[in-house]
């Protein structure tokens, strides 16, 4: 009885979290419509498509988008409204222009400095090592020399 419970109350939680898919008559428009929720991002999460979040708001524009393509607007006027209205960050994959070129270059910048922080690091290791095995190699050879002194009783 209590595992029934357990699965019940699992599926309500599992069909409340669920995003909402609209179908719409025509196969091109609901293509229209699938691509254009994996294109625009969800403003509130940031890092999902108005597809895969949750929040209010992607559901909000998920039905703008919807409703824009039965009044029979094109991807590209519906793209332009979003755009219009929420600047480029809206879309997922911005394009490279002079506003959003930081969006594009930061990556590789940060990538770049990563890289050159690790390269200095080891770099910086295998000297220290260096160092440490020459200090090894002239104590060993102070002490040849005065084993070599001893034996020979010079230093008594």
């Amino acid at each position: 009885m209590k595992s029934l419970l357990f699965i019940v109350l699992l599926m309500i939680s599992i069909s409340s979290h669920a995003v909402d898919s609209r179908q719409l008559s025509d196969p091109k428009q609901q293509e229209s419509y699938e691509t254009l929720t994996k294109e625009l991002r969800c403003l509130v999460c940031q890092n999902q498509t108005i597809a895969d979040s949750n929040a209010e708001l992607a559901s909000d524009l998920r039905r703008q988008v919807y409703e824009m393509l039965q009044q029979g607007k094109s991807e590209q006027d519906i793209i332009g409204y979003m755009t219009d209205r929420y600047g480029d960050f809206v879309l997922y994959k911005p394009p490279f222009a002079g506003k959003t070129s930081l969006l594009w270059i930061a990556p590789v910048v940060f990538l770049f400095m990563g890289l050159m922080t690790v390269f200095f690091v080891i770099r910086r290791k295998r000297a220290a090592t260096q160092v440490q095995v020459d200090a090894l190699d002239i104590k060993s050879e102070k002490q040849k020399k005065v084993r070599s002194l001893l034996e020979k009783g010079e230093l008594s």
